[in-house]
């Protein structure tokens, strides 16, 4: 018979810490609430809802709702963590006197204007991310853009034009001209004018030499050696 009270004393100790434990434990609550599509033909994939950056997880129902169980008493963060739509944040506040009414501000995003919201949640995708940039079709005014055609164009249109402006210049001007053109074929040419004009120094043309035409005397002299002969 001791052996007996013994054992329920023993038992009854062991089990009063848990008992005042569970009664000491701080209340929980659940969080509610549901995604939607702005089509609301359209389906919903499985995704993944946190609670301050992952300290509580969860996943949606195949009609888009979910559920945070055991949520302690404070300030909460909701992040609707989705790769194809963008959701709304959820800032969550729960009182420990008021566990079954939690306060709910929704931001369209961080530092947006906040408003509230009531529970369940009830949040709907302000967007869809876009990926991929569209391949773009056929157009004659993107080749236009090309700026290799734009190129050939110009210097299409100065050969037409040249050989019109050369008519109209001057034979000073055209000998000027195709002096350029001499110098831009060969680069060691170019280069020295271009030196010389910078310094001062170019070299000057030299001007056509003289053709000298014989003297009366030399004439004269060889007159004289014929008579003399």
């Amino acid at each position: 018979m001791m052996v007996l009270t013994t054992i329920l004393v023993a038992l009854f100790f062991c089990i009063l810490p848990t008992l005042c434990t569970s009664d000491a434990s701080p209340p929980h609550a659940r969080i509610r609430g549901r995604l939607r599509l702005p089509d609301p033909n359209a389906s919903l994939n499985s995704t993944r809802l946190t609670l301050n950056d992952g300290s509580l997880t969860t996943y949606t129902m195949p009609d888009g709702s979910f559920v945070f169980h055991r949520v302690p008493p404070g300030v909460h963060l909701l992040d609707v963590q989705s790769r194809e739509h963008h959701f709304s944040q959820v800032k969550i506040q729960l009182l420990e006197d008021a566990m079954d009414s939690p306060k709910c501000v929704e931001y369209v995003y961080p530092g947006a204007t906040k408003q509230a919201v009531p529970h369940p949640l009830e949040l709907t995708a302000h967007a869809s991310y876009q990926y991929y940039e569209p391949r773009e079709g056929f157009s004659i005014l993107g080749i236009f853009k090309n700026p290799m055609l734009l190129m050939m164009i110009v210097m299409g249109g100065m050969m037409f034009l040249m050989p019109k402006m050369m008519e109209n210049l001057d034979p000073e001007q055209k000998e000027q001209m195709q002096r350029q053109l001499e110098m831009q074929q060969d680069p060691t040419k170019m280069l020295t004018q271009m030196w010389g004009d910078l310094t001062g120094t170019s070299e000057e043309q030299p001007s056509p030499a003289m053709e000298k035409k014989p003297s009366a005397k030399a004439g004269s002299k060889t007159v004289r050696r014929g008579k003399r002969d």
